[in-house]
C-alpha cells in the first residue's frame, strides 16, 4: 500500500470509531434535536469525502479512488438528505400542536 492510502485508511478508521463512540453516548431523546442542529456540519463530511477522493485518485490506484470516493460522497449526501427529512418531520410535529392549541382557545 502507498503511504497516502495508509493515511486515508487510518483517518477513516479513527473517524468511524470516534463517531460511533459519540453517537453511542447520546440519549435517544436527544438524537432528533441534535441531528437537526448539526445537519449543517454534515456538509463538512461531503467536503472531506471530496478531498479524500481527490487524494485517492491522485494515488497509484485511481480506479479504487473513484469507486470508494464516489461511495463516500453518496453516503455523505444520504446523511445530509436524511437529516433534512428528519428535521422537517420534527418541525411538522410541532406545527400540528401549535395549530391545535390555537383552535381550542
Amino acid at each position: 500500500m502507498d503511504t497516502i492510502q495508509i493515511v486515508l485508511l487510518v483517518v477513516f478508521v479513527v473517524a468511524a470509531i470516534v463517531g460511533y463512540l459519540i453517537i453511542n453516548r447520546i440519549p435517544s431523546l436527544l438524537h432528533t434535536p441534535l441531528m437537526s442542529g448539526t445537519n449543517a456540519l454534515s456538509g463538512i463530511t461531503i467536503l472531506g469525502a471530496l478531498v479524500a477522493t481527490a487524494v485517492a485518485v491522485k494515488s497509484s490506484s485511481p480506479v479504487g479512488g473513484y469507486i470508494f470516493g464516489s461511495l463516500a460522497i453518496v453516503l455523505a449526501m444520504i446523511n445530509v438528505a436524511g437529516g433534512f427529512i428528519v428535521t422537517d418531520r420534527m418541525l411538522r410535529m410541532f406545527d400540528g400542536k401549535d395549530k391545535e392549541n390555537e383552535s381550542n382557545d
